[in-house]
């Protein structure tokens, strides 16, 4: 264990302002107070609440969803600098960027994925992707213009797609569930044909088989055409063609792109995609003990905003334990948890997970954990997820990581009542 000088104030730095990025920076701050200097460094001037951006095809107000990161580094006495990762330089350990190189004793990255759409032939031009809010805001009037189609006696055909390389599908189940309720809401659910195609050999495949058959159900009830082990091929104006040989037509196709690191770090470890190969429980570099990469832009292969805040945490208390070696030591432990929003209800799923080694299927439920595997669809989940989504942003304005203090443990209890009593 390399431990820093105790008369000296060790320099932290961490690249991204997203989940995993905010988390550890936070943490850090909560665990060592003044003993640490950090430094956030981020390509944007604001924190976006991803998992909140399902509602902005539905009504909702993008801007709501953005924290000025001005605001937190300042109440926590965080040097911010906004600009653009480029590069590491272990040896003289520069982080290199569009404002030049930055100095570190210990560095955290923590950069994020970006899609990259062009990877199927024909997604760029045809489909309705949604990583981005403006993406969001482009289905929204996609969205509409079907139903008003629809409404004029059209009928319409609406295809969702998940294709290979793609690292987190949970969103676009969200939203094919809440554009069938939007759509009824509107009346003219009958007069569109809903259907949904996924690579994987299962629904939510890294999620487990309870996950499989809940959406398996979900979707004979709602009248939803569901497609497994469906690999795109390419995308035509008016059709989808898949490896198996099969196409399906459509009139608004929504897709979640392939994933890739959306920062390169050249001299690291890292796989054709770029995401950076680290320790399993501590989230270091491997062959770099200064270094983390916690987050979407790590190896860990399914990319969630829960496991980047079970990483974050992890990095935030393997680094603290360098300085302060008194600190409690954190692993990371596997574990998804989300709520899923479906509108008319959301549906609640904690899944603990295992690698397996098999690039197909890289992650399992283990048998041993298979009793703590939860389950639960009601709508009492959609005030669970509410409450997400005003908890963290609240936390995140004042500089506090998610995974600690009194809030999250009062959070923390109601989750386990609510998953004792309404998930088994």
């Amino acid at each position: 264990m390399e431990v820093f000088k105790m008369n000296a104030k060790a320099k932290v730095l961490v690249a991204g302002g997203g989940f995993a990025g905010l988390e550890t920076a936070f943490y850090l701050r909560l665990k060592l107070k003044d003993r640490v200097d950090i430094t956030l460094v981020s390509d944007k001037d604001h924190f976006l609440y991803k998992p909140n951006t399902i509602y902005i095809p539905f009504g909702m107000d993008p801007e709501k969803l953005k924290i000025p990161l001005t605001l937190p580094t300042k109440k926590q006495n965080m040097k911010f600098i906004q600009a653009q990762a480029r590069g590491v330089n272990p040896e003289s350990r520069l982080l290199e960027t569009s404002q030049g190189d930055l100095p570190y004793d210990y560095l955290v990255l923590a950069t994020g994925s970006r899609m990259r759409p062009e990877e199927i032939p024909g997604m760029s031009q045809y489909a309705q992707t949604i990583f981005t809010p403006d993406e969001m805001l482009k289905l929204r009037a996609s969205l509409g213009a079907l139903k008003e189609r629809a409404r004029e006696g059209k009928r319409q055909k609406l295809l969702f797609l998940v294709p290979p390389n793609n690292k987190c599908s949970g969103p676009l189940y969200e939203i094919v569930f809440m554009a069938d309720y939007w759509l009824r809401e509107q009346g003219v659910r009958d007069n569109v044909d809903i259907t949904y195609s996924t690579y994987e050999k299962g629904f939510i495949q890294a999620f487990g088989p309870r996950l499989d058959g809940f959406v398996t159900d979900e979707f004979s009830r709602l009248g939803i055409d569901g497609h497994r082990e469906y690999a795109v091929e390419r995308i035509t104006a008016s059709e989808v063609v898949y490896r198996n040989g099969e196409s399906l037509p459509y009139d608004v196709l929504v897709s979640f792109p392939p994933y890739m690191a959306s920062t390169p770090f050249p001299g690291l470890p890292a796989d054709d995609r770029g995401f950076i190969a680290t320790e399993l429980e501590t989230r270091k570099v491997q062959g770099y003990p200064e270094i983390y990469a916690p987050g979407d832009n790590g190896d860990f292969p399914v990319k969630q905003a829960f496991m980047a805040f079970l990483q974050a945490d992890a990095t935030a208390s393997h680094l603290a334990r360098q300085i302060l070696p008194s600190s409690e030591n954190v692993l990371f432990h596997p574990t998804a948890m989300c709520v899923m929003e479906q509108f008319s209800k959301a549906t609640f799923a904690k899944v603990p997970l295992r690698l397996t080694g098999d690039p197909d299927r890289p992650l399992e439920v283990p048998e041993s954990a298979y009793a703590d595997y939860k389950l639960g669809s009601s709508k009492p989940w959609r005030l669970g997820k509410k409450l997400l989504g005003y908890y963290l942003p609240w936390r995140f304005r004042a500089g506090k990581p998610f995974h600690a203090g009194a809030p999250w443990t009062a959070m923390e209890a109601g989750l386990k009542v609510m998953s004792s009593v309404l998930a088994s």
